[in-house]
């Protein structure tokens, strides 16, 4: 992540939640944090009504045709520099519901339709899956984007010796699938091998 925007945030970070077409089971979660047994406020995190008053925007939910002009809106009147939490399966990549028509899909469909239709850059964005993600899931994606804990994991497959021939098959499937990860690193007994 890039430290001058992390560094921004190390004492306090004001979040917009912004529920873009979910089933209120994430919404909930994110509740929950600011729950006395959570009680995130202690590490200076806090709700704002605006988004105009915000650092972080939290996403929930797949951006459903019905939201988009409403969650353009409010993404751009977060101020720069700012970070984008999706919370959530369906805020990640659109869930269950990622290809039906009422939906255009998660963070990274909303991301290439700023791209092209508005010419904006996609911010430093934390993925929190989950259906719905646990309370402790979402309050380490906010430390991640505070700059408070260090990235546990990284995109890595583990792949045994006798599956090696098949590796091929499977990265040409699993690009023609919608909600394929470039830049995969496989590591096998024999050392590691990047994405064909």
């Amino acid at each position: 992540m890039e430290e001058g925007v992390v560094g921004l945030f190390k004492k306090s970070l004001w979040v917009f939640h912004l529920n873009s077409g979910s089933c209120n089971g994430c919404d909930i979660e994110v509740l929950n944090i600011f729950a006395p047994r959570q009680d995130v406020e202690r590490f200076g995190i806090k709700l704002v009504a605006s988004p105009r008053h915000a650092d972080a925007i939290a996403f929930t939910g797949p951006i459903t045709r019905e939201s988009l002009p409403k969650v353009i809106e409010a993404f751009k009147a977060v101020p720069e520099p700012k970070i984008v939490l999706a919370i959530g399966s369906c805020a990640c990549g659109g869930g269950i519901w990622y290809d039906t028509y009422a939906v255009i899909g998660g963070i990274k469909y909303f991301y290439k339709l700023l791209r092209e239709e508005y010419d904006l850059e996609p911010p430093i964005t934390i993925y929190i899956p989950g259906c719905p993600p646990k309370p402790e899931a979402i309050i380490y994606g906010v430390a991640l984007a505070r700059g408070l804990v260090n990235q546990k994991q990284r995109r890595e497959i583990y792949v045994e010796e006798e599956e090696i021939e098949n590796l091929q098959v499977l990265f040409e499937e699993a690009k023609l699938m919608r909600h394929f990860v470039p830049g995969i690193r496989v590591k096998t007994n024999g050392g590691s091998k990047d994405e064909p």
